[in-house]
């Protein structure tokens, strides 16, 4: 992305987009007061994240148990009451599913290709689902310190080993098939990526013709096999990100704040909740309302208009549909493929 020199003045800047993660798939019930397990706690959750300013929900469903659910009739439930309660947000559904262990001892792992394929199906359909792209390490716990986890099942050691030990199953075959499908289904991909080579990945796609839609992306920095905290890094894939992306810092735990007060100054969005992160300051635990309360007050006090759910959906480009390998790199912001015989550096249209 390019800053000119009015780029960090809060008028020149795309409205705020807040995403927020309520549902913490990772925590068990005991875990937080803030963890909704019945059907109508977490259709609560929602309206409570939206009127707290949030216009984008990231679903995950719990079963009565308060144990992550996997099965996709309870998603379908849920996304049915969400469009009532929530007609406005944006539903965003998790692409693991669930990866929560069923129990002590048990791997956590994302389910098969063929089960998240089974997102593209959901009904009523959401307006997104994140996709992550190429098999990486997910450890969770390795930016996370004793404070972090003080007072939850993950000072378990089953549990801990479980998500130090997990991996994202994303290779070519996953990839390229669940993104023909969401497409089909008129469903936004919305593309999780932990470094620049998955970037870059995503970037071939484009120019191959494998995906030719908007480019809606997090930024992932929560370590271990992602990106990390270093602000270098975070400004090196904000530089690398096409103008025409929109894109959206996420971290972990009490790392949240400081990560998403850059992006609010910088003009990209930000993305909170209890499924990255159950504190405010050290030793006090912070809602996944209060969490989009903080970011709504951040941008006032920058300046910064928080978007609207309508706002949003432009933002994100929801409704758009282009027309083909060729406009979509110029609607994203890529220089346009080379043409044969084409020498030298390719320039923006």
């Amino acid at each position: 992305m390019h800053y000119l020199d009015d780029s960090l003045l809060p008028e020149t800047q795309e409205k705020l987009v807040i995403q927020v993660a309520p549902y913490g798939p990772e925590f068990l019930p005991g875990d937080s007061d803030d963890i909704p397990v019945t059907m109508d706690e977490q259709i609560q959750k929602a309206v409570d994240c939206y009127n707290a300013g949030a216009q984008v929900l990231h679903v995950h469903v719990r079963e009565e148990d308060g144990h992550g659910s996997k099965r996709l009739e309870m998603f379908n439930e849920m996304l049915g009451r969400l469009r009532e309660a929530v007609p406005e947000m944006i539903l965003q559904v998790g692409g693991s599913i669930s990866f929560a262990p069923p129990s002590d001892g048990d791997a956590a792992q994302w389910l098969s290709y063929d089960t998240r394929h089974l997102l593209a199906e959901l009904d009523p359909k959401p307006d997104q689902v994140t996709i992550a792209i190429n098999t990486s390490q997910m450890n969770i716990m390795e930016l996370l310190t004793d404070d972090d986890i003080a007072g939850t099942s993950l000072q378990n050691p089953a549990y801990y080993r479980a998500y130090r030990d997990m991996v994202v199953e994303a290779g070519p075959e996953f990839y390229l098939e669940h993104l023909r499908r969401l497409t089909e289904a008129g469903i936004q991909p919305h593309f999780m990526l932990g470094n620049l080579t998955q970037l870059e990945t995503v970037e071939r796609l484009i120019r191959r013709g494998h995906y030719t839609g908007p480019l809606v992306l997090n930024y992932v920095a929560i370590g271990g096999g992602a990106a990390g905290m270093h602000p270098a890094d975070l400004i090196e894939f904000i530089r690398r990100t096409p103008d025409g992306a929109v894109l959206t810092i996420e971290s972990i735990m009490r790392n949240v704040t400081p990560m998403c007060t850059i992006a609010i100054a910088l003009g990209q969005h930000v993305r909170v909740g209890i499924e990255d992160n159950l504190w405010g300051r050290k030793g006090e635990r912070r809602t996944s309302v209060e969490q989009v309360e903080q970011m709504v007050r951040i941008a006032d006090e920058l300046g910064r208009e928080v978007a609207t759910c309508k706002e949003s959906r432009d933002i994100y480009k929801l409704d758009e549909i282009y027309g083909g390998t060729d406009e979509a790199l110029a609607k994203i912001g890529f220089p346009p493929n080379r043409k044969p015989g084409q020498l030298g550096f390719l320039h923006h249209a």
